[in-house]
């Protein structure tokens, strides 16, 4: 819900050097306001308020605004035209795209003599017959409705017409009336409706949320999930229950569930929770699966999961694998204490060999007298 605060108007009048009691012009404008307030007692001198695109469902507190000249409420809430008898100097008030009704409720703008502009297009009572003429009787001092100036003998006939036309603007009026309060209590009744099937849907599913504050870590180099919950400071921890499952952690706290998914996979087993002796949040560690086991899972069923090409991959790498492996018993690595130096050969001058000459004191010795002899 949007408020007017002494801050939200200092902080639009800066060019009044932030001083918001002699302010003369203020800018308001889609800011999500429901209520008209404050602005009489803060922004006295004020000449110019714009208030459009707002969600004010009433005109209130600016009646002290006796220097306001020119009020911009245009696409609000509005639905009846009240409470301005105050504003003496008015000259300007644009209500387009609102919800007014009763058009009746213009009677109550007769008080703000100085008043010229006004502006009613897009609210439903500027569809009622005879809308224009039932303004320009009634609001004898404007002289432009809707942006359209208002000649002389258009005001003449409006007020020849005036009885006619009042008796038709109070039927079709107190029907829109009739019309909107049903159209209300249709919505209500909705909403009820709503709520109602919501709440429902809760109890059938055994699960009605509880909403504490908390944080959500992925603290990456211990490779878990950190989450700290903030369990009021002095609850008994018997009437704390905590469930970690790999895909979501739930906590009963005084039998209410506050249940939240996890960003990764984690380890029920070797999950842990314990209690800040100085604040008394909860704070729960759930290491994180690894991986690759993950990826090894498969899912229910007749069939298998998504990562069967992966994990067949993997299988084929393993193999591999096996095959440089060695008998651990034996020395993986060489035998230091075994490792001697060879020793550097020493060259040797090559010498020819001996001719063999045979002697005749070999018994095997055949002097054959065709065979030259050796020289």
């Amino acid at each position: 819900m949007g408020r007017i605060t002494e801050d939200l108007i200092r902080r639009n009048s800066e060019h009044n050097d932030c001083f918001i009691f002699s302010l003369e012009e203020l800018s308001l404008h889609q800011q999500e306001i429901e209520r008209l307030e404050h602005i009489d007692k803060w922004c006295r001198d004020l000449k110019i308020l714009y208030l459009q695109n707002n969600l004010i469902g009433r005109i209130e507190n600016v009646s002290k605004l006796k220097k306001l000249e020119y009020l911009n409420l245009a696409l609000n809430n509005i639905e009846k035209i009240e409470n301005l008898e105050g504003c003496e100097r008015l000259t300007k008030l644009d209500l387009t795209v609102n919800f007014i009704g009763e058009l009746s409720s213009v009677k109550t703008l007769q008080h703000n003599i100085h008043l010229k502009e006004l502006f009613l297009m897009g609210n439903p009572c500027a569809d009622f017959d005879g809308y224009r003429q039932f303004v320009v009787a009634t609001l004898q001092q404007l002289k432009w409705l809707d942006g359209k100036e208002i000649e002389r003998s258009e005001r003449i006939q409006a007020l020849q017409n005036f009885p006619v036309i009042k008796q038709q603007v109070r039927e079709q009026e107190e029907a829109y009336c009739l019309k909107r309060a049903q159209d209300k209590e249709e919505a209500q009744r909705k909403l009820r409706e709503e709520e109602e099937n919501e709440a429902k849907e809760r109890s059938h599913s055994g699960f009605e949320g509880l909403r504490l504050d908390f944080s959500l870590k992925d603290d990456e180099k211990h490779n878990e999930i950190i989450l700290d919950l903030a369990v009021y400071r002095y609850m008994d921890t018997s009437l704390i229950d905590v469930d970690v499952q790999p895909t979501y952690v739930r906590v009963m706290v005084k039998g209410k569930p506050f249940q939240l998914v996890l960003p990764a996979e984690v380890r029920p087993d070797s999950s842990s929770a314990k209690r800040s002796q100085t604040t008394g949040h909860l704070v729960i560690c759930m290491p994180k699966v690894d991986e690759v086991i993950a990826g090894w899972r498969q899912t229910s069923g007749s069939g298998t999961s998504p990562s069967d090409s992966s994990r067949e991959r993997t299988n084929q790498r393993s193999k591999r694998i096996e095959k440089l492996e060695v008998d651990p018993g034996k020395h993986s690595f060489p035998d230091m204490a075994h490792i001697v130096q060879e020793k550097t050969p020493t060259p040797q001058r090559v010498r020819s060999e001996p001719k063999i000459i045979p002697s005749g004191e070999d018994p095997d010795f055949e002097d054959n007298p065709e065979v030259p002899p050796l020289i």
